[in-house]
Parts: structure tokens; sequence; C-alpha cells
């Protein structure tokens, strides 16, 4: 069984020695890990080449900025593997983060497309931890299937692992919110998405995070400034729908029937009339995790309140 840890860095020399010092501690040490610098312009290389010097399962790739999305990608298609983690600059992983996983690999079917995620738990810079569980905190649930997927990620990508079969649908980076997104939706609509409820790793949260979870001060950013709230929302509609698109384009032959008709759904909702919009929601049960998310959700594509799009 051959395993690839992807680390994609950029400007990480503050915390990536932590990180790949967490890898070299898993319980499970069969790996290889891969680190692809996106152009850093601080110690970063240098940092992980002494790492590489030091460790021959470590390889240190500088390479150009791309962005993530495409340095991750690839990352994927550097080297194949039957085992693909995704690992982010700033995290440090549990030492039985590998074993578990691998372990619940054991128990599928991995001649088909299957993505393995876990819970984390949020840290600040100094990983003190301030949430024993992001998916109970920020989610209220663990998506596995393709409807819960479409519109709301829960898949943190330094918190997964993709198998080869999975690996060779990456096709290309357009239409990609985030590619732990597109992966888990990817997954769920032509093999299958799998949630171990334990949390691997500490997700930690600083000024320079990419993404990040949710804080409090990100919410009071968007209360402030209602016109940015509305405008990021639909931005999050929209592009979930040329993600769910991109299914279409490049998977369809792999896609069931009930899975083609509930995307061109989506993709097309706000293209029909108010009580066509209304009647797909109730019948595809489109929806956020949370309650009050769902009815902001739905009030949007029935109302098309300060919708700019083209079908406005």
């Amino acid at each position: 069984m051959k395993v690839n840890i992807l680390m994609s860095t950029y400007n990480g020399e503050k915390f990536v020695a932590e990180q790949i010092e967490s890898i070299q501690q898993q319980t499970f040490a069969d790996w290889k890990l891969l680190i692809r610098d996106d152009g850093s312009t601080d110690k970063t290389c240098e940092i992980a080449d002494e790492f590489a010097k030091n460790d021959p399962r470590i390889q240190l790739i500088k390479a150009e900025n791309v962005g993530v999305i495409q340095s991750f990608y690839e990352l994927v298609k550097t080297e194949e593997a039957d085992f693909y983690f995704f690992a982010d600059q700033d995290d440090y992983w549990l030492p039985e983060k590998l074993e578990i996983i691998l372990a619940q690999a054991q128990k599928h079917d991995n001649t088909k497309p299957v993505m393995y995620y876990t819970d984390l738990k949020v840290t600040d810079k100094n990983l003190s931890v301030t949430s024993e569980s992001m998916i109970k905190s920020q989610s209220d649930h663990a998506n596995t299937q393709l409807v819960q997927e479409l519109t709301e990620n829960t898949v943190t990508g330094g918190a997964s692992m993709i198998n080869h079969a999975l690996a060779t649908l990456w096709q290309t980076t357009s239409d990609i919110i985030m590619h732990d997104w597109y992966l888990a939706v990817l997954a769920s609509a032509v093999g299958e998405l799998v949630y171990i409820d334990q949390p691997t790793h500490l997700y930690r949260q600083h000024e320079s995070n990419v993404l990040g979870a949710r804080t409090l001060s990100k919410r009071m950013k968007k209360w402030l400034h209602p016109s940015l709230w509305f405008e990021k929302y639909w931005w999050l509609i929209s592009s979930s729908q040329n993600q769910a698109e991109k299914l279409l384009t490049e998977q369809e032959n792999l896609l069931t029937e009930s899975n083609k008709q509930l995307i061109k759904a989506y993709v097309s909702i706000l293209e029909q009339p108010k009580a066509k919009r209304r009647e797909i929601l109730e019948k595809f049960n489109l929806r956020k995790n949370k309650n009050y998310h769902t009815r902001i959700f739905r009030t949007l594509i029935i109302t098309k309140f300060a919708y700019k799009g083209k079908n406005k």
C-alpha cells in the first residue's frame, strides 16, 4: 500500500516545522510526504529542505505560484499512490491520524471513488483548543450525501484522504471553489463520501489563514455590512452551481439518473419561475446544514432578493 501525503506551502515559515514534525510522529510510518512550495518568499523552503535532507520520506518541490487549488492538483498528479492525504502547512496532526483513516479505508471498496474525512479540533495560533469539534460547532452534522454537499461543504482538506480511483477523476481545476469541497462533491456523486466521527488533527486559526473556521469577528463584519453579506451569499450559491455543473460536463457518464436530475435542478433553479423554484427546493430537499441557514438559503432562492446574476 502506497500512501502519499500532499502539502502545499506558501510563506508558512511560522508553523510548517511543527506540522512536518507531527507527520513524522505518526504511528503509521510508511508514507511519502510531497511538499510543493507555491513560490514562497520567506524561509519556508529552507525549513522544508532541511527536513527533506534528514528524512528520505520527504520530498520538496520548489515551484511557481499558481494558487492553492492548482498546487494541490499538481501534487495529486505528481506521483501515483493508493491513498492521498492532504496536509495544510499550519495545522498539527494527532499521532494516530493516518492509522485511524487507513483502518477505516480497509472496510470499504476502494476500486470505486471514495473520500474519507474526520472531525478536527479548532485551536488558536498556540494550539490551545477553542472547540473540541468543528463539525458539531460549525456544521451541526457531517455531510455524506450529494444533496448536502452541493450547497454546503463540511470536509476540511487537511482532515481528508482520497483513494486513487477518485484522484484519477480529478481532471481540471476550473469552476472549483476549493479542492476539498469539489472532491467531496465528486465522491458523493459518483462514489462514496465517508465520515469518521473522531478528531484527528488540530486546526490552527491565526491571522494568515486562507479560509479558516467561522469566528465571531468574521460574523460581525458581515452584520455590519449587510450588502457584503448578500454579495458573498449569492457568490456562494452561484459558485456552488458552477461546481455542480462541472460534474455534468466531466463525469456525466458516471452519474446515476437520480443524481443527474438533482444536479440539473440545482444548476438551473434560478432560471425557473418563482413557483418552480419553490417546487424544486421541496422536491429535492435542497438545504443547508443548520435550520436557520436553510431558511435564509431558501428565502433567497425563492425571492431572489439582492440577486444580481444573469437570471434576475
